[in-house]
């Protein structure tokens, strides 16, 4: 029914909605189109596609980011 990745994980139900879970709370839900493109990209590395649809991939590297030398302006 659902498949898990590193804390993601995601519910396809009767209704022909997708549930996106992160460590058990809701991270984001897909009607539609959207579940057709969510489901076919999925099947590659779903913990990427999971994070890249919720928003949720930029979280930890921000810091990084502003220290490097092309972004300290």
């Amino acid at each position: 029914m659902g498949r898990q990745a590193d804390g993601f994980e995601y519910v396809e139900r009767a209704d022909g909605t997708v549930v996106i879970t992160h460590h058990g709370r809701p991270a984001g839900t897909l009607r539609g189109a959207r579940v057709a493109e969510f489901l076919a990209e999925v099947a590659d590395d779903p913990q990427l596609v999971m994070a890249r649809w919720t928003g949720n991939y930029r979280r930890g590297n921000e810091r990084q980011a502003r220290q490097h030398p092309r972004n300290r302006g």
